[in-house]
């Protein structure tokens, strides 16, 4: 079986499942998507189960992580909740080399204190979480935190398989390419379903039931990817915004389009300008604390609840030439995510940023980021999360079950693009460079993906001239033996 044996119309099916046979752009096209379509699909399917597979267990982590580090997340109810200063003492008391960077006080009755350090035995990029409780300034444990969500270990090691399959830089580029290819593989796929002949509307949403077959697998396989599409779509939007070369290109126009997430403003009077949120404080980047007045963190607190931001928050300390930033870190729609900047000398408030001063398109980027990793509407996300995952796995086993159903097969034909018009195939063409380009790993695996391809014609074409000319002399010297 050869790579083009992927790619059978599906006509050769049973009569009453046949595409349609009817002149205009449709026709022209599909011959051009199936093949694509199957080759995408066979060849970036095993990036894609691993994205899937490894996604599914991401969405299932936040629960999961409730239950390994209960001790560590959750204390009784008690009367009366310490000053944050007091908490925090304690967590220095018990890791004294660590610098304290940021402190998430505790959020809701029975839950813990996190204070974030900075710690040398700490693997880089990430901060010691120490785990306080509010009501006794006990210490419940000690953990790796990573990233603004604080990810403890387990969701940790998951969220890094998804992402690099533990591999670093080079493991990125295995979720980039999946990324870029489940866009235009779900479309791909929704356009052949929608464009196939059927006897009734309800075959195009409900799976056929029956003995197994090609046809019921392409049937089950067609109405999932229906229901799925729409969402694997925004997975693979949301998924580009970080990835490694794509991500620096949407980064590049969100920022020309005025939609670069902006900050809250805690440099000092005098100390020169600069990014304000420090964001590495969080990930163990922060330098020593500054010498000079310090009204506290509980003023600080304060301060901000009096500027109304409250419940779920991120204190964190100031360095040299900055404030504190106290942040709403609840991303649960409706999301709490405004931002003010605190003077350390005298409490009062340099600088706020509320959510709703943010520009439309980092609004968007913060949704869509947020709903990719489940954050957005809590456990329904995560099911939400659970069941594309799920749905995704589905769909490639469904394809490669068929791909092998139908071998030997007829594959369409090569050259399809010749049948385009070239008032469709030019501006084609130029919408397929650009976003190449845009996505280098779409184009460039595109291009691999037609490398083969006119390697294997070559291959095909030599090997039917070497068959052709043992043909002629097979037939030639058997007419001379008939001669003698």
């Amino acid at each position: 079986m050869t790579i083009d044996d992927l790619a059978r119309p599906e006509s050769a099916e049973a009569p009453p499942e046949r595409t349609a046979t009817r002149p205009g752009t449709w026709s022209a096209l599909r011959p051009l998507v199936l093949r694509l379509h199957f080759y995408a699909g066979v060849l970036i399917a095993p990036f894609l189960l691993a994205a899937a597979a490894s996604g599914l267990l991401y969405a299932l982590s936040f629960q999961a992580e409730k239950i390994v580090y209960a001790h560590e997340l959750e204390v009784p109810v008690g009367d009366k909740v310490l000053p944050l200063s007091q908490q925090v003492h304690a967590a220095t008391k018990v890791n004294p080399n660590g610098t304290v960077t940021a402190v998430w006080p505790s959020a809701e009755e029975g839950a813990t204190t996190r204070v974030l350090m900075a710690d040398p035995d700490v693997e880089e990029g990430k901060s010691l979480a120490v785990f306080v409780d509010p009501y006794t300034a006990e210490i419940r444990g000690q953990l790796p935190s990573y990233g603004s969500s604080g990810a403890l270990p387990l969701r940790t090691w998951i969220d890094e398989l998804h992402r690099d399959l533990h591999l670093g830089d080079l493991g990125r580029n295995y979720s980039e390419l999946a990324a870029s290819w489940l866009w235009v593989i779900a479309l791909g796929g929704l356009a052949l379903w929608i464009g196939r002949r059927r006897k009734s509307r309800r075959d195009l949403f409900v799976p056929e039931r029956g003995p197994k077959s090609r046809r019921r697998t392409l049937s089950w396989h067609g109405t999932v990817g229906l229901w799925a599409v729409a969402g694997l779509v925004v997975l693979s939007a949301t998924g580009l915004t970080w990835s490694r070369y794509a991500g620096e290109n949407i980064g590049a126009v969100q920022d020309q389009l005025g939609g670069a997430t902006p900050s809250v403003s805690a440099t000092l009077a005098g100390a020169g300008d600069g990014s304000s949120e420090h964001e590495g404080h969080d990930m163990g980047g922060h330098t020593a604390a500054p010498k000079g007045p310090d009204v506290g963190i509980d003023k600080v607190l304060e301060a901000a609840r009096a500027k109304g931001v409250e419940g779920k928050l991120s204190v964190v300390l100031p360095s040299e030439g900055k404030g504190y930033v106290v942040k709403e870190t609840d991303a649960q729609f409706p999301v709490h995510l405004d931002s003010v900047a605190v003077n350390p000398a005298d409490g009062a408030v340099m600088d706020e940023l509320r959510f709703t001063d943010y520009p439309v398109l980092a609004q968007l980027t913060r949704f869509g980021i947020d709903l990719h990793m489940g954050v957005t509407f809590g456990l329904v996300n995560q099911l939400a999360l659970a069941a594309l995952a799920l749905a995704l796995i589905l769909l490639i086993v469904w394809g490669y079950r068929m791909w092998w159903l139908r071998r030997p097969g007829r594959p369409v034909a090569r050259g399809a693009w010749r049948k385009v018009p070239p008032t469709m195939l030019l501006p084609l063409l130029a919408a397929t460079a650009l976003v190449g380009w845009f996505v280098p790993m779409l184009g460039l695996s595109l291009l691999a993906f037609l490398a083969v391809d006119l390697t294997l014609a070559l291959v095909a074409r030599v090997k039917a001239r070497s068959q052709g000319a043992q043909g002629s002399e097979g037939s030639q010297g058997s007419e001379e033996s008939r001669a003698a």
